[in-house]
């Protein structure tokens, strides 16, 4: 793992990989830079937050939730805005649902219901393989052990290790590669800026890969947290029920979503030996989703970056 050295600096502006491009969110905007077969594409958009609108939304344990539902939706929406620029080969044709769908609700409410299908296929694709699948097969250890403490061991086990296979799997794919390959751009950029360096490719370089306040380092100590929760719960209330079981794990995902936000933040707002060695296991994580960018993928996260620096100094402490 890489060691970092920290300043008294650190930011709240955070990053997305995406196809040939970085997505960076500020507090007050975020900009979308592509590198596009035409050149550079940069879209800005401000920051409209619900949490503004409704100030209960940004309270501890709830923001949480709220951050991360909005972050996987503007995630989507720039995913899919990157994938513009490299279309298929070999484009087939639309199909008749397709066509009437375009007919009926037109380009942006498309667009619309096709976010919204893919960040429910995603949460649902999560659900199966980090709820589901553990529950069926920690019951079947129940079942035969007839010992709850074994099934909520044999459980946790298992959301660890499907998690570290599915990150292994993907990160051996060589679009994928290149995609985290961006993200360690992401990632060299903001320590560069916390550092308080111009923002260059060759100061951007010499940068750590591996930043503490990753998304990544965030769903591992989701899992963490929600193996720990669910083992007091199920201590406190035995249920057998694989359907009751997945039932209160999704009542209290919110939670636990609300608890590791507000501990990645603590975590990632102090330096010490304590918080380093919570930080450590997330950061390990990091050596399957980050990989060394070259100079051009450099260059689009340092674009990405200054679009979103905002000019109060410091409004974007963390």
């Amino acid at each position: 793992m890489e060691k970092h050295k920290t300043s008294g600096f650190r930011t709240s502006i955070g990053g997305q990989a995406l196809i040939e491009g970085i997505l960076m969110r500020g507090p007050e905007k975020q900009a979308i830079v592509v590198r596009s077969p035409d050149g550079l594409v940069v879209k800005e958009e401000d920051l409209k937050l619900i949490r503004d609108r409704y100030p209960i939304l940004g309270w501890p344990l709830i923001r949480g939730s709220v951050t991360f539902l909005d972050s996987m939706v503007r995630g989507v929406k720039a995913l899919m805005y990157s994938a513009d620029f490299y279309p298929e080969e070999t484009p087939e044709e639309p199909s008749r649902f397709e066509q009437w769908l375009d007919r009926k609700l037109g380009n942006e409410k498309m667009e619309k219901l096709i976010i919204g299908f893919s960040v429910v296929l995603a949460v649902c694709f999560s659900l199966l393989l980090f709820m589901l699948i553990p529950t069926l097969i920690s019951g079947l250890v129940e079942h035969v052990t007839k010992s709850v403490l074994a099934r909520n061991l044999v459980d946790g086990i298992l959301r660890v290790v499907i998690f570290l296979c599915y990150l292994i799997a993907i990160s051996r794919m060589k679009d994928i590669r290149r995609l985290f390959a961006y993200h360690g751009a992401e990632h060299k950029t903001i320590f560069c800026y916390e550092a308080g360096l111009p923002l260059t490719v060759e100061n951007a370089r010499i940068q750590p890969k591996h930043h503490p306040r990753c998304g990544t380092s965030f769903l591992f100590v989701v899992i963490i947290v929600a193996i720990l929760v669910h083992s007091v719960l199920f201590a406190i209330w035995p249920m057998s029920n694989v359907f009751a079981r997945i039932g209160v794990q999704l009542l209290a995902l919110p939670f636990v979503v609300g608890i590791t936000y507000e501990f990645n933040r603590y975590v990632g707002g102090h330096d010490n030996p304590v918080t380093n060695f919570l930080a450590r296991p997330g950061m390990w994580m990091q050596n399957f989703t980050t990989n060394e960018p070259d100079d051009s993928m450099l260059e689009v996260a340092i674009e990405a970056m200054k679009r979103v620096i905002p000019e109060e100094k410091g409004k974007d402490a963390w």
